[in-house]
């Protein structure tokens, strides 16, 4: 997801096009400019932005292996927190999260242009607490599962299409691998 992106899809819950690039453009610029002040911003949930410094070093030019003296500098780092992790990594709590992210959208209509530190703790909490509705929601994926099966006459063609076996080279034979061996 680019920036363009990540504006369409805040666009619905910001209530306008301007608002959402407003906001995704002052968060960066905030993120980026505290940064770079060498604090550090960190979002619960999410993750910690910091400078880190890099010392003065000695590399290699690839191309001719000769010594070269690089500067010190300082980078931007990013640190993932733990329930960023853990909804990357755990599809539960992917689900979790989403269905959280759903009631929100849904509850609250548009969302406000601002978002606190307290909303965005409230949300983590709610996807880890979430994690148990998803249990629900797996029967239904059950009985929708077994629905196919019951009735292979409901099946489209592009189903059929994707089942077909794709297409193999033929098998070496032993014959080809003896002339193989004669001509060596």
């Amino acid at each position: 997801m680019n920036k363009a992106e990540m504006v369409e899809a805040l666009e619905a819950q910001l209530g306008g096009r301007k608002q959402a690039v407003t906001a995704v453009e002052a968060i960066v610029e905030l993120i980026t400019l505290t940064v770079a002040k060498g604090d550090k911003v960190a979002i619960s949930g999410f993750g910690t932005f910091e400078k880190q410094a890099r010392n003065a070093r000695t590399g290699r030019n690839p191309r001719t292996g000769e010594a070269v003296k690089i500067k010190k500098t300082s980078v931007p780092r990013f640190r993932p927190g733990t329930a960023f992790k853990e909804v990357v990594s755990d599809t539960k709590a992917l689900r979790a999260f989403q269905a959280a992210a759903k009631e929100r959208a849904g509850s609250t209509g548009a969302a406000p242009a601002t978002a606190s530190t307290a909303t965005a703790k409230k949300t983590t909490a709610t996807a880890k607490k979430a994690a148990p509705a998803t249990r629900t929601a797996a029967p239904a994926a059950r009985t929708a599962t077994a629905a196919k099966k019951t009735a292979p006459a409901a099946r489209t063609a592009t189903t059929a299409k994707k089942a077909a076996p794709a297409k193999t080279a033929p098998a070496k034979t032993a014959a080809t691998t003896r002339r193989v061996a004669k001509k060596a």
